[in-house]
């Protein structure tokens, strides 16, 4: 989604200068993401292996250097491969596989990464049993009120990278989340349920049905379109997507699919798309066969024959599979960003291709986008370029592409980019419309689009997977109905809470703006663009900053009510770059109005973000965490490392005073202090290869790694509990754990929790609930002490009144969260009739607690002695 920063912008920010404006890699900002999270952990092979494909070889040395000079690649860059092919062509070759990731110093390869995920997690069908407590979601189980290029707004969810409709049933269909499993709908999209929430992962690119078994359904795991690394195989299904089993791990084990197609003549056929080539399988996806090493995007089975789209063109095959020639398509490039091909249903002769490569078009950041391609084959014959679209976008082709022909015209087609554009071919002219953005008046649906799937024997019913989710059109696009609710696959990047209401969270997401949770299993979105860090003022918590990407900061005093967000960016000096894409906010954790967002300098606040101090780095360096634990004291963590530390004295923020580093060279991903700074810091670190989670005890000085016992994944979060300062809690890609010892050993503490990639924990003191915002399904929580199953009661005082008297008495310091009943209960009994009368009422006494004033009266003529009791229902 467009944001603040983004070209057309609307919204009003900060002035800066043409020069400050971020520039972007080849690939746009979905590549930014990729290389910012893939270099946190140290995979620089990798981002430099994503930068090669979202590229062509004309350009790749020129966009591996562009983004090593805007900081988001380590350099020095190895030896830019000549294809497109992301991992070794035979994956038998483990010295061909590891000898890029040993020439940059690499943690492991792909291969050996993906394994490592897969060891720590379970590959079960169903949720681990285990004693004590158990995480549950929160959802959200729909978010209204998104945002589209259109003038509508609509329900939102997550990406959906992949879709099947079922051909014996049209009311069946399979979704697959970016990294949020498989989903099952049996009433076209109304309602879901996931289906693979314990697999070895949830990274989902590829589904399909068998079309003459339909109730054998294959899932190619690893999204090609971004999580490529994590994929591990194939699983199956044989009751239509309830349940599935692993087919195979080898030969995909560290790459992603683009596309899986089961042959309709043969059912043990299957046809595989991935980033490591073109794949065939003779018995049902158990052994597979590479037949050409390219990354092969798209697979389309037409009559008598199979086209594949690779990164080095179009491919044909008559012979099953078994062998390929190359397709001319005239005036296409020497190689390809993205390549996809469909054949129409209703005439196999007629097939479409759409594609992006050279020419490149620079543009003012430094970066360029590749030219677009459309081609057109009438019956056996050759093929005719076409005109594209108008409006078409291929900076981001690499990441959101697709063509499919309509199932009943072969003269109608559908191209999926950022926005879905359908052509119609009447005589010899095409018309184009932009179905997902009807303009200020008609219905529009989220952009960036990713799956198209038509509703069998309907060829007007369409649906579209975007990274806003799923929607349906029931009439080729010219209306739209979301298919959102129930699909719980939102990406959350950050979390925050008011600490007075356990029943109150906002979020930041990938393309999906900020939403907030009030207690509904349905959330609300608040504010627009890429949602990033968000705080919550502690003593006002009608008061909230949130982030948009690069830093662009805005406030609500209405609890982030949607429409009442202000600019308060702090101004950077000219020539000073931005940070990350999600740069980190934090405000005091204690009291007070201090918040602070660290990019290539610590941005500090004490008046809620109406005014700014700038505190210089010692030296460069990008912030990565913050730990604000009282309106005096700043800690930022940097990318490189260093734990810096400010504190306000004497009127000023004192310069950033360096701490001995945990770590030299790896990333700070999160950082727990406590007031003051001078005593217990934690620090993790999303980078692999050594320790992720390291203990102060003397504000920095000296720093005891503590990672033993915990899985070998990257950290990303940490929190603590506010009444016990040895539990903690960290959140890996996978898996929380838990320990009690202040880190001297950890246990999995992941009870029921699907194996997601978890990006943020927030702690709440008075629930006693732990909170995790995951990508992608959603925000989970669970009861670190258990749900309270018998209430807590117990005598606060002991009163006399005098014959016939009345009396007050207060209590104070009762979290607001807590339900609590209260009662006056003589001590001595005296038949026949009431002692006593009480009176309960509440003040709201800050942000946090409540004051209970019971008022008692004496009914009878003697004096009385009674008891104030109470009892605690439940702390959520």
């Amino acid at each position: 989604m467009q944001g603040p920063e983004d070209e057309g912008a609307t919204v009003a920010q900060t002035v800066r200068t043409e020069e400050q404006l971020p520039p972007r890699p080849y690939g746009g900002k979905a590549m930014l993401r990729l290389l910012e999270m893939l270099e946190s952990q140290g995979l620089t092979t990798l981002a430099q292996a994503a930068v090669a494909a979202a590229t062509t070889p004309e350009v790749q040395a020129e966009a591996v250097t562009h983004a090593e000079s805007i900081g988001l690649l380590s350099t020095p860059a190895p030896e830019r491969p000549a294809t497109r092919t992301r991992r070794k062509a035979n994956p038998d070759d483990e010295e061909a596989a590891n000898a890029g990731a040993e020439a940059a110093g690499d943690v492991a390869s792909a291969e050996e990464l993906a394994t490592m995920y897969a060891d720590a997690a379970p590959d079960g069908t169903g949720p681990p049993t285990a004693a004590g407590p158990q995480w549950r979601s929160v959802g959200p189980w729909t978010v209204t009120n998104g945002q589209t290029y259109g003038g509508s707004r609509v329900n939102v969810s997550g990406r959906v990278s992949a879709l099947a409709v079922d051909p014996g049933n049209p009311a069946h269909v399979l979704a697959g989340a970016a990294n949020g499993g498989v989903w099952e709908s049996r009433d076209r999209g109304a309602s879901w349920g996931p289906r693979t929430d314990y697999a070895s992962t949830l990274t989902v690119g590829a589904l399909a049905f068998d079309p003459t078994r339909p109730a054998n359904v294959y899932c190619g795991l690893g999204e090609g379109d971004w999580w490529s690394w994590l994929g591990n195989g194939v699983i199956r299904s044989t009751d239509g997507g309830a349940s599935w089993v692993r087919a195979c791990f080898a030969p995909f084990v560290g790459q992603g699919f683009f596309a899986i197609r089961v042959d309709p003549t043969n059912g043990n056929r299957l046809y595989g798309g991935t980033t490591g080539g073109l794949w065939v399988s003779t018995d049902a996806g158990t052994t597979w066969t590479q037949r050409r090493s390219a990354a092969t995007y798209a697979i389309s089975i037409g009559t008598g024959e199979v086209l594949a789209s690779s990164s080095d063109g179009l491919f044909r095959s008559t012979d099953s599979g078994t062998t390929w020639t190359g397709v001319n398509l005239p005036g296409a490039p020497a190689g390809f960003v993205r390549l996809a091909v469909s054949h129409a249903p209703s005439n196999p002769t007629v097939a479409y291709a759409f594609g992006t490569g050279a020419p490149w078009i620079p543009q003012p950041d430094g970066s360029q986008i590749p030219t677009g391609y459309l081609w057109r084959r009438a019956g056996r014959g050759g093929w005719t370029a076409l005109g594209l679209p108008p409006g078409l976008a291929t900076v981001q082709s690499w990441y959101d592409w697709y063509v499919a022909a309509a199932p009943d015209r072969d003269t109608q087609v559908y191209c999926g980019s950022i926005e879905v554009h359908r052509g119609d071919l009447s005589g010899t002219t095409w018309t184009w419309q932009t179905i997902s953005n009807h303009g200020s008046t008609g219905q529009s649906i989220h952009p960036d689009q990713h799956s198209i799937a038509f509703e069998p024997g309907n060829a007007n019913m369409v649906y579209a997977g975007c990274d806003g989710g799923l929607f349906r059109s029931p009439d080729r696009g010219a209306t739209w109905v979301n298919c959102n609710n129930g699909l719980v696959i939102s990406e959350f990047e950050y979390l925050a809470q008011d600490w007075g209401s356990a029943r109150w969270l906002i979020g930041g997401t990938q393309d999906n703006g900020t939403n907030r949770w009030t207690g509904s299993p349905v959330w609300q979105h608040v504010d627009d663009a890429d949602g990033g860090d968000v705080w919550v003022n502690r003593q006002t918590p009608t008061i909230v900053v949130h982030s948009r990407q690069w830093g662009s900061l805005l406030r609500s005093t209405s609890s982030g009510e949607f429409g009442t967000w202000s600019n308060v960016t702090p101004a950077r000096p000219a020539g000073e770059a931005v940070g990350l894409f999600y740069p980190p906010l934090e405000g005091s954790a204690t009291s007070g109005n201090t918040v602070a967002l660290g990019m290539r300098a610590l941005y500090v606040s004490r008046d809620s973000a109406t005014s700014w101090t700038r505190v210089g780095f010692p030296t460069a360096g990008v912030a990565s965490a913050l730990a604000v634990p009282d309106p005096d004291t700043v800690l930022v963590g940097l990318q490189d490392g260093r734990v810096l530390r400010s504190r306000f004295t004497a009127g000023a923020w004192s310069a950033l005073a360096a701490l001995t580093t945990p770590r030299a060279g790896a990333t700070i991903s999160d950082l727990a202090a406590e007031v003051g700074g001078g005593g217990r810091i934690w620090a993790t670190s999303s980078t692999r290869g050594g320790g992720r989670v390291f203990r102060s005890d003397n504000g920095g000085t000296t720093w005891t790694d503590v990672s033993a016992g915990l899985s070998s994944l990257p950290v990303n979060a940490i929190a603590v509990d506010d009444g016990n300062r040895n539990r903690i809690w960290v959140a890996a890609d996978l898996g929380v754990f838990q320990s009690l010892n202040a880190g001297a050993s950890w246990t999995d503490f992941s009870a029921t929790l699907p194996n997601a990639f978890i990006g943020d924990l927030v702690f709440h003191p008075h629930a006693r609930v732990l909170r995790a915002g995951t990508r992608n399904r959603g925000v989970w929580e669970i009861p670190v002490d258990g749900w309270m199953t018998n209430p807590i009661c117990g005598t606060q005082w002991t009163g006399t009144l005098a014959a016939n008297a009345s009396g007050r008495w207060f209590t104070f310091g009762w979290p607001a969260t807590w339900h609590m009943l209260w009662t006056a209960v003589p001590t001595s009994p005296v038949p026949g009739a009431p002692q006593i009368t009480f009176r309960t009422q509440v003040e709201r006494a800050d942000a946090e607690h409540v004051t209970y004033w019971i008022t008692v009266r004496n009914l009878t003529a003697q004096p009385v002695t009674f008891e104030g009791r109470y009892a605690i229902l439940s702390r959520y």
